[in-house]
C-alpha cells in the first residue's frame, strides 16, 4: 500500500465493493451505490478517480468501459487505517479503548481464542503503566 494514504468515508464504501466484487465498471458501482446511498454517477466517478490518484485502485478500459480493481489489499488497508487512528491516541488510553470495541464489535469463537493467544504473548513483557506520549506536561506549562 502506498505510504500514508487517506482514503474519505465515501471512499471506504467504493472499496469496500471493489474487494467484495474483485472488480467493476463505472456503471456497476454507481448502479450499486445509487440505489444504497442516492448518489450520482458524477460523485462515483469523482471518487473513482480520487482513488486511482492515490493509487488505491488500478484502471483497465475495455472498449468504452473502465474496469476498477482494487490496487491494495484489504486486510492491509483496514490495519494502516487502524493503526493511524490508534496512533492518534495517547498510549495510556489505547488499552481501554480497546476494551470497549472488543465490548461493542462481533465476534466469532475464533476471533476470540486468537485475541486471548494474543493477549497471553504479550502480557509476558507486557510494562506495569504506560507513559504519556502526548506532549510533556513542562511543554504545556510554558
Amino acid at each position: 500500500m502506498p505510504a500514508k494514504v487517506e482514503i474519505s468515508n465515501a471512499e471506504w464504501k467504493i472499496m469496500r465493493l471493489l474487494w467484495t466484487l474483485k472488480s467493476a465498471t463505472s456503471r456497476q458501482l454507481t448502479e450499486l451505490l445509487s440505489a444504497k446511498f442516492q448518489w450520482k454517477p458524477a460523485t462515483v466517478k469523482t471518487l473513482l478517480r480520487r482513488l486511482a490518484d492515490k493509487k488505491i485502485v488500478r484502471i483497465e478500459k475495455n472498449g468504452r468501459a473502465f474496469t476498477y480493481y482494487p490496487n491494495v489489499p484489504e486486510q492491509e488497508t483496514i490495519e494502516h487505517q487502524l493503526m493511524d487512528s490508534v496512533g492518534k491516541i495517547c498510549q495510556m488510553h489505547v488499552g481501554r479503548t480497546l476494551d470497549e470495541v472488543i465490548k461493542e464489535v462481533p465476534l466469532t469463537q475464533d476471533d476470540i481464542l486468537r485475541l486471548q493467544e494474543t493477549l497471553k504473548m504479550k502480557l509476558r513483557n507486557a510494562p506495569t503503566k504506560l507513559e504519556c506520549n502526548c506532549l510533556s506536561c513542562s511543554q504545556w506549562k510554558e
